[in-house]
């Protein structure tokens, strides 16, 4: 069989084992063993091992379970509750000041957890019916937080940019200062429309029937402010040079525990045990779909289907933004099925070498990537956002919750537009504070 013809037959096979419903690591790896068995025989199996555990045989990895467990503890705390209360009392009075609230305190505790299934849970559980009490439409409400929580993968830190980093050998420093603006971007954006549609449809949602002192708006700040000097403490060790990401990881863990210990009381055995609990069998499914991905990574570079496939799409001879079309097109469709983390670990050895032979930047990439995969995250039929905020609101209708998520769908859409037309919105941080990247 030609290179071509393998690459479509490892795809189909690839395809229907998750269509299954079967682990993605064990796809993934069932998938790499049945092919070089296949093609190769027995004789193939002698460095399955090897290449397994060398997938997860890297320091850097120990970033991930340690923000893992960081963004667990902060969501398994009433932080996400008392983040959106200090923002609803300063913004009570501000018409459409409920939903920029919200907005504001899903990209905040995104940065906090750096999971967007958490972030929708935290902020939706008291945000979406404080929203609906106040007269905002349910799908407006619940369409918020899901496309708000999707900020959770893009803000630093984030888990997906750490296995962006492991997969491409990239810096994971300048990944998480990539996403820094896009994110603060796609927070203005979504606010602006929330704004928008306040305007445009006269409503006003700014309770007048109560007014805060400055003593209630301050008061629930020393609970908050802690949590956030944290993630400013750990932007600053990683670029200034004081600590590695795995180092600096750890360290937030650490203080996350005592934090949630001493303003919370989460202190109990049984509580720090779920939030540990959580954070191992979290972490544990990502590094074997890490390992598992290496297996198939191998598989692909062995039957020539990575290297084919690179050069039947370079073979095309389109324009270079034809090329970005087609590659963003591939990750909004893989997006709709798949999560991020086995997206970017299953197209990193075909796409990187594409793009960046094409002469687009590996860390501009790395935050289109994402935001590809934020959209896959409030669009069915896996959007797993969704299925969060259904829960949270059991009475909205699911079709409600993604007639309010689709606006934000295409400012994400557009966000991605404009990463094209301006780079230097995901480059100029990284470049200021790093400089340029060797």
């Amino acid at each position: 069989m030609s290179p071509g013809e393998i690459s479509l037959l490892v795809a189909l096979v690839t395809v229907l084992l998750l269509a299954t419903g079967m682990s993605i690591a064990f796809g993934l790896g069932f998938a790499a063993v049945g092919f070089l068995l296949l093609f190769q025989g027995a004789d193939a199996l002698g460095i399955l091992g090897e290449k397994f555990f060398g997938g997860i045989d890297s320091f850097t990895l120990v970033a991930l379970p340690m923000f893992i467990l960081m963004g667990a503890t902060v969501a398994s705390s009433p932080a996400g509750r008392d983040l959106y209360l200090a923002l609803d009392r300063w913004m009570n009075r501000v018409p459409g000041g409920i939903i920029i609230s919200n907005l504001g305190a899903c990209s905040i505790f995104a940065a906090l957890s750096g999971s967007s299934p958490a972030t929708c849970a935290a902020i939706g559980k008291m945000g979406i019916p404080e929203m609906r009490r106040r007269g905002v439409p349910d799908g407006l409400a619940t369409g918020a937080i899901a496309a708000g929580g999707t900020l959770g993968i893009l803000i630093p830190p984030s888990i997906t940019m750490i296995v962006y980093g492991v997969a491409t050998e990239t810096s994971i420093g300048r990944l998480f200062l990539a996403g820094v603006l896009p994110g603060a971007m796609l927070t203005a954006l979504f606010i602006g429309w929330s704004l928008f549609v306040a305007w445009r449809r006269g409503y006003h949602f700014a309770d007048t029937t109560k007014r805060f002192s400055l003593h209630e708006r301050l008061e629930v700040l020393p609970k908050v402010l802690p949590f956030l000097l944290i993630v400013i403490g750990i932007l600053y060790v990683l670029y200034g040079g004081i600590a590695t990401p795995s180092e600096a990881a750890g360290v937030g863990a650490m203080f996350c525990l005592v934090l949630v210990a001493l303003i919370y009381r989460m202190w109990q055995p049984q509580r720090l045990w779920q939030v540990f609990r959580e954070s191992t069998r979290e972490s544990v499914m990502i590094m074997m779909i890490i390992a598992a991905s290496e297996l198939f990574s191998y598989m692909l570079s062995s039957l020539y289907v990575t290297q084919a496939a690179a050069e039947g799409i370079v073979a095309l001879n389109v324009n270079l933004w034809v090329l970005m079309l087609i590659i963003n097109v591939f990750l909004l469709i893989s997006g709709c099925f798949l999560p991020p983390v086995a997206i970017i670990l299953m197209t990193a050895p075909i796409l990187y070498p594409i793009v960046t032979q094409a002469g687009f930047d590996p860390y501009w990439f790395a935050v289109v990537l994402t935001i590809n995969m934020e959209i896959g995250l409030i669009t069915p039929p896996v959007g797993l956002n969704l299925f969060v905020i259904n829960g949270i609101a059991p009475d909205v209708k699911l079709p409600v919750i993604l007639r309010g998520a689709l606006p934000f769908m295409l400012l994400m859409v557009f966000g991605i537009v404009l990463l094209c037309f301006f780079p230097g919105i995901a480059t100029w941080l990284p470049d200021l504070l790093m400089g340029p990247a060797g």
